[in-house]
């Protein structure tokens, strides 16, 4: 056997960045025409930056709220959402085990379903800063960690919409099945009037964990803290929980997803 037909077996039975690429590729054709799909994968995430102009021109909580609000958005529509949708419905068509009967990788089929999603939401991240700062905001205080966290997010949230897939029935059971992990989602925002002892467990949800990236890396804000005390330095330990949170539930979800992985339509 030749060399080039080794190294073109080898590639074949190993993971193909050019392969994964060019499915990537058909996934975001796919879901620019879809205008629906579009529009909550674009519009919606960018929407809480209106937050930005509420109250005084700089202020540290409207910007706070904004940046966490388009962070969580971005992870929950362009990763979460179209991830389950397009999963489920490739799926139902037959198409992932069409996909899969030839030289495509499972890896490859998944890794491809979500790099569109991971684009617009680690994009839509990079955006945010010129416009918070435009809108009167400082510059993020560690921009790496809040970039970081954004990345670490598209991986849990991915997680989350392939464990939730292999028990979503059809596309359209999507909308209630997705319901669960919305809510765990946007637990972490919407803890503020609860007791203390229920805020103890809301801080492990995801969205929780998000919010204190972003407080954290961006404004300086120590935990349950409206004042700036945070420097540089300082930026890294304080991150250390929430980091290990998201961590925590990447691995939960990655798990929950393996086990419950359905190829074919469910009956």
């Amino acid at each position: 056997m030749s060399t080039p037909t080794i190294q073109s077996q080898a590639t074949r039975d190993g993971f193909s960045p050019g392969r994964t690429l060019r499915l990537a590729r058909w996934n975001a054709v796919l879901m620019l025409r879809n205008r629906l799909a579009l529009t909550y994968a674009v519009v919606v995430p960018v929407l809480p930056l209106a937050l930005l102009l509420a109250g005084e021109r700089g202020e540290v909580g409207a910007g706070a709220a904004a940046i966490c609000s388009t962070l969580l958005a971005a992870a929950l529509f362009p990763v979460f959402y179209n991830v389950l949708a397009q999963f489920v419905t490739r799926r139902d068509e037959l198409v992932l085990k069409r996909l899969r009967t030839g030289e495509v990788r499972d890896a490859e089929l998944l890794v491809a379903l979500v790099l569109p999603g991971a684009v617009i939401t680690l994009g839509l991240a990079v955006v945010a800063i010129p416009l918070a700062m435009l809108a009167g905001q400082s510059a993020p205080l560690n921009p790496v960690m809040f970039l970081l966290g954004a990345a670490v997010s598209v991986v849990v949230f991915a997680a989350f919409a392939l464990w939730t897939a292999g028990w979503t029935k059809n596309a359209e059971a999507a909308q209630l099945t997705s319901m669960p992990v919305i809510v765990l989602a946007v637990a972490g925002q919407l803890s503020v009037g609860l007791p203390d002892w229920a805020q103890r467990w809301t801080d492990l949800t995801p969205g929780a964990a998000m919010t204190d990236l972003v407080r954290t890396s961006w404004f300086g804000l120590p935990e349950g803290s409206t004042e700036r005390s945070l420097d540089l330095a300082a930026t890294w330990g304080a991150a250390a929980e929430p980091v290990l949170v998201l961590a925590a539930w990447a691995v939960l979800a990655g798990w929950l997803a393996a086990r419950s992985m359905r190829w074919e339509p469910r009956v």
